[in-house]
């Protein structure tokens, strides 16, 4: 797992103690085109380094079905929830494509970070990019969408 790590840019960059303690954690997974990976209010366990494929992020709308707010692919990451409490996931995800990640344990991660504080916040500094680069791409749709 650890040169599975080493290869997505999410991980890069992390010293050989940290890639090994988020080995200890990670499986590499298939997910096949049309699955569901994330239901909204859903316990959120994991998260998913993206190798290949792509992922729409977004939320069920009355009358309106399923509507996309992001799609996510190769070398990026799915999902933060399991780091905040309460655990649930905030949005759906579909996988458009046949997909290849890398899952993270929640519960397992959330243990080290308490063990680790430094892991905690280094962890917590990285996520905290990811959601401020996907509020800017939310906020950049909802203008789109009530100014159409």
């Amino acid at each position: 797992m650890r040169e599975l790590l080493v290869e997505h840019p999410f991980f890069a960059d992390l010293d050989s103690e940290t890639l090994d303690l988020l080995a200890g954690c990670a499986r590499n997974e298939r997910i096949g085109a049309g699955a569901r990976i994330l239901h909204e209010g859903d316990p959120a366990n994991s998260f998913y380094a993206i190798r290949e494929g792509k992922i729409a992020l977004g939320s069920y709308v009355p009358g309106r079905g399923f509507t996309t707010v992001s799609t996510i692919g190769a070398g990026e990451v799915l999902g933060w929830s399991w780091l905040f409490p309460p655990y649930k996931w905030h949005f759906d995800a579909e996988a458009r494509e046949d997909v290849s990640a890398l899952s993270l344990d929640g519960a397992c991660l959330r243990a080290k970070c308490d063990a680790d504080p430094k892991l905690g916040y280094h962890l917590s500094q990285r996520f905290a990019k990811v959601m401020e680069a996907r509020l800017g791409i939310t906020l950049a749709l909802l203008v789109d969408i009530y100014h159409s």
